[in-house]
């Protein structure tokens, strides 16, 4: 389903059909998941959204403390995930534009895939200073504009394929 509404909670957990051993966060972007909150760009309707926007400007003024907000919910579905027995380097997080913006840094052995982005290339370089540069992964698609496609599924699949680790 796309697009968030008040009878669909956040997060969604999917029930386990057996013994959950990982996780997958997936965070999507401005209007679909996050809190609702006014948002400057878009004449300050309130909708789902990880942090404020004001412009789609490399100098637009940033929404630090709601990025930073943001991140610590993060951490803390992280967190739920690590107290339920599920060691971090089996989780995996995932963001599709804006829900790509805050994650990183909540913990070092995570493993990302982050999805194009406004600032996809400038974002990844900051997140690779933030956990392990080798477990960050970011895709570009030629010609690809706001959205997804087969190859990207498919590199979805492959990337979740390999990680996280085989359990001993």
């Amino acid at each position: 389903m796309c697009g968030n509404n008040t009878s669909t909670p956040l997060p969604a957990i999917a029930p386990a059909a057996r013994k959950v051993t990982a996780a997958v966060i997936c965070l999507h972007g401005l209007g679909d998941t996050g809190p609702v909150r006014p948002v400057t760009l878009n004449m300050n309707m309130a909708m789902p959204s990880w942090f404020d926007i004001t412009g789609l400007s490399p100098d637009s003024q940033e929404d630090k403390s709601g990025i930073k907000q943001a991140a610590e919910n993060i951490k803390a579905l992280i967190d739920q995930e690590v107290k339920n027995d599920i060691p971090s380097d089996r989780i995996i997080l995932g963001g599709f534009s804006q829900g790509g913006g805050p994650i990183g840094g909540a913990n070092r052995d995570i493993s990302i895939l982050q999805f194009p982005l406004m600032f996809g290339s400038l974002m990844v370089e900051k997140r690779k200073t933030l956990v392990n540069p080798a477990n960050v992964t970011f895709k570009t698609y030629e010609g690809m504009m706001h959205s997804l496609c087969q190859q990207e599924m498919m590199d979805v699949k492959q990337f979740t394929d390999k990680l996280p680790p085989p359990i001993d």
